[in-house]
């Protein structure tokens, strides 16, 4: 599949690390360092914008080893970049952890994945199929 893509950062455009990953990783594209305190936010630019088909979209996923290693992490995990958007890819990024953490220029601080989705038509109705689980929510679906 082939997207467009414009690049105005100082970093070479998200590639595959490997024939088998499904993600690409996203740098900081900064001209400072950004201090994360512990809970502390931010919005991490990425100097990418994308172009996706209909039907697309692109998530913005925390990077395992960040966030086992220094417990920093994408706050709105998956975030979507919809296919209509033609802003700059924004990560906003969360320090769970007990220290602070400095963002720097060029650092992997997410990845993005490319996934195809559907459209749903709501159809109202008066009543559901029944199931075995039926209401049964959190946590109801494990061994007792």
């Amino acid at each position: 599949m082939n997207i467009k893509i414009i690049n105005k950062s100082q970093h070479a455009l998200p590639n595959y690390e490997t024939n088998a990953s499904a993600g690409m990783d996203l740098r900081a594209n900064i001209t400072e360092s950004i201090l994360l305190k512990p809970l502390d936010r931010a919005i991490v630019k990425t100097g990418l914008f994308i172009e996706l088909p209909i039907g697309y979209e692109a998530q913005v996923r925390p990077r395992s080893g960040l966030a086992a290693k220094k417990g920093i992490t994408v706050l709105n995990s998956p975030g979507t970049v919809d296919a209509d958007y033609r802003g700059e890819i924004g990560v906003i990024l969360v320090n769970l952890s007990n220290e602070e953490f400095i963002v720097e220029n060029g650092e992997r601080i997410a990845q993005l994945i490319i996934a195809k989705h559907e459209r749903a038509e709501w159809i109202a109705v008066q009543e559901l199929s029944e199931t075995a689980r039926g209401e049964g929510g959190f946590g109801s679906t494990g061994v007792k």
